[in-house]
């Protein structure tokens, strides 16, 4: 996704989910979900040890667990604010898939990312696309939506056809005018205000910081003395806080498509988009190598048409069958969305050349799938939860160094450039201030975290995964050579291998292990 803060009229902020845009568009979207029909109230008994005696309710309350087709599922009960924990309280959806064999090394906690993408939809829905088919056999798996997203206490904005206006609609005058900004403004203030109405409260509460301290909640109520997690794209950054909250409980930690938590938010915009516009370039040469790409000539004649393409569309939007409107802004959505894996590449192709016709179903199609939108239906609130957790999570950055970030991106990313952005600051009328910091997490003293970071990836660019994996004290390093979104679970040996020796048996991988 894009800027956190100064994002494009319609396109969202910092990092996909795995389970949002990672997972080929095919008519197979989800493995199968094996049928177990006990449901269990048995758990390890809670670990407290060195919990503050205000929090031991929460990490002493007893869990009831339930049947939930096949799993069992819960709500766990979390403070709305770790640093006043009379204030008030929320509820976790937490969602759990027993060890096969019967003999659990123990739980193992897993984010999608997003943030706000649905930890509980993953593992109901798509095991083992989440964790692969081998540590299902050794680990209790652990689903759970944070705070603000899906079956937890959530954030709530708009309903369908309110979303449908805010991510569709395009403004009035031309790009960039004092009328377009204008609209765009207003569209901000309504959204917040809308936010902060339907959501019970929670807003300024919905930060990483929080969610890490849920995350121990989870680890203790699951009777682990260590947290052992597998996190994805921003589920990384959730890890990292994690460890460096909790040195000293950082059990196994795989943290895959790494976000570096020092960049600023105008770094991650800028970087992200350099990172789409190489995988365009990438995925160019492999369609024109393709009777059917819509383009021709060398890479950059067709990146050329692309953007003479984007810059139609922008002038003259192409109506779609259910009535809404393809503009640059859309269409760049439905470019994104394709990137994330190279699976998708053909619907990409599909969704190009149908623009060129003046036909606008298939890239709507990628966009929906994007925002997780089915028959005019919104299936998550993943929208409202990334925006509450970036608009708090971020620092607002000073005009020049703003300005300096949009010209690294004019030069590096021309293509991309003119609709990755705007002049207005998505977050500028959110209701409360960001409370984050963009700073190096070291987390002195953790066992040792691997990082996976993929060569192509354009969401998590490669460099984040070197950063971060540089950072941590105890940081250690896979690269796998290849394009895509995250690295485990995506057909490479090598990589899969050295993940679940790791969480397996905790054999350490080789710092710096390539995997071709």
């Amino acid at each position: 996704m894009t800027s956190p803060r100064r994002r494009t009229a319609r396109l969202l902020a910092v990092v996909a989910g795995v389970a949002a845009a990672s997972i080929a568009l095919t008519g197979c979207l989800f493995s199968p979900i094996p049928d177990r029909t006990q449901s269990s109230a048995t758990s390890r008994p809670a670990d407290t040890d060195g919990i503050a005696e205000d929090l031991l309710p929460f990490y002493e309350q007893d869990l009831e667990w339930s049947d939930c087709g096949g799993f069992d599922c819960t709500m766990v009960t979390a403070p709305l604010d770790w640093e006043d924990p009379e204030l008030g309280e929320i509820e976790l959806s937490v969602i759990r898939q027993r060890a096969t064999d019967g003999d659990a090394i123990g739980s193992l906690l897993t984010n999608p990312g997003g943030p706000g993408a649905s930890g509980v939809d993953l593992i109901r829905q798509s095991l083992d696309f989440a964790v692969g088919e081998v540590l299902p056999a050794s680990y209790d798996i652990i689903g759970f939506d944070p705070r603000g997203v899906g079956e937890s206490t959530a954030v709530r904005c708009y309903d369908a056809a309110q979303m449908d206006a805010y991510l569709f609609d395009i403004p009035p005058g031309t790009r960039g005018s004092a009328e377009w900004n204008a609209d765009l403004v207003a569209g901000e203030q309504a959204f917040a205000q809308a936010c902060q109405a339907n959501s019970g409260g929670i807003l300024e509460y919905v930060t990483t910081t929080q969610s890490a301290r849920d995350l121990d909640l989870l680890r203790g109520v699951l009777g682990d003395a260590k947290l052992n997690y597998l996190g994805y794209s921003y589920g990384t950054f959730l890890g990292a806080t994690y460890a460096k909250l909790f040195p000293e409980r950082v059990g196994r930690l795989v943290l895959d498509g790494a976000l570096d938590p020092s960049v600023s938010e105008s770094d991650v915009s800028t970087t992200q988009a350099i990172g789409f516009e190489n995988a365009l370039r990438t995925y160019m040469a492999s369609c024109l190598a393709d009777s059917g790409c819509p383009f021709a000539g060398s890479v950059d004649d067709a990146m050329a048409d692309l953007g003479t393409l984007l810059a139609r569309v922008d002038r003259s939007p192409i109506r779609n069958t259910d009535g809404r409107m393809l503009g640059a802004d859309a269409l760049l959505t439905a470019i994104v969305a394709a990137l994330y894996s190279e699976s998708s590449w053909s619907y990409l192709t599909a969704a190009l050349a149908g623009a060129a016709q003046g036909d606008a179903v298939t890239a709507f199609e990628l966009a929906d799938f994007y925002y997780n939108r089915s028959d005019g239906v919104y299936l998550d609130n993943s929208t409202e939860a990334f925006t509450a957790y970036n608009c708090m999570d971020y620092p607002t950055e000073t005009p020049e160094e703003q300005a300096a970030a949009s010209a690294i991106l004019a030069a590096q990313a021309p293509i991309v450039a003119p609709y990755w952005e705007s002049d207005v600051d998505g977050c500028a009328s959110w209701p409360f201030p960001p409370t984050g910091v963009r700073e190096t997490i070291t987390a002195d003293g953790a066992a040792p975290i691997v990082v996976i970071g993929t060569t192509g990836d354009p969401a998590t660019p490669y460099d984040w995964a070197v950063s971060l994996a540089d950072q941590l004290s105890s940081g250690v390093l896979i690269t796998r050579v290849g394009e895509g979104h995250t690295g485990y679970n995506k057909g490479n040996t090598c990589v899969d291998s050295a993940v679940e020796a790791y969480l397996l048996d905790g054999t350490v991988p080789e710092d710096g292990l390539r995997c071709e």
